[in-house]
């Protein structure tokens, strides 16, 4: 079964412990969006994005972006998901879930006393989860993605 309306997970690999590529340079001050200043001067440590993105590597894995249902929270199709599967998935939070055995990414909710599914493109209707099959796959906990014009 296809759903309609969604955006779907599609899964590329674990955060393996110990697995982490070697760091990059951290900058020691935030940057402005606007009058650029010399950044060099600024330099501060080495950051290994693995570190700082999988704070639980055992149950950490990643997954691909497909749809553009979740474009309110910043989640565009193609884009890199970090996925937590120690969290709780509490209402809230951005999940991947199996819903009738079709991985999406929708936003946890709670409404009435019924478990529903959102999405944060409002062209997409909420998904009401009772009496269907579901599992959760994981936290959403970080997102990864190339700005227009930057390599894939």
């Amino acid at each position: 079964m296809t759903l309609p309306a969604v955006t779907r997970a599609r899964m590329i690999g674990r955060a393996e412990p110990g697995a982490a590529p070697a760091g990059l340079p951290l900058m020691g001050c935030r940057v402005r969006a606007g009058f650029p200043s010399p950044a060099d001067d600024h330099l501060e440590a080495e950051i290994n994005l693995h570190e700082h993105v999988v704070k639980h590597p055992a149950a950490t894995y990643f997954v691909r972006a497909e749809g553009d249902s979740m474009l309110g929270d910043g989640i565009h199709d193609g884009d890199l998901l970090v996925v937590d599967r120690s969290l709780e998935p509490l209402p809230g939070r951005v999940v991947v879930i199996a819903l009738e055995g079709e991985p999406t990414v929708k936003r946890l909710a709670r409404r009435g006393g019924e478990v529903w599914l959102l999405a944060s493109n409002p062209r997409f209707a909420p998904i009401p989860l009772a009496g269907r099959e579901c599992h959760v796959w994981g936290v959403v906990t970080h997102v990864l993605h190339a700005l227009p014009g930057a390599e894939r």
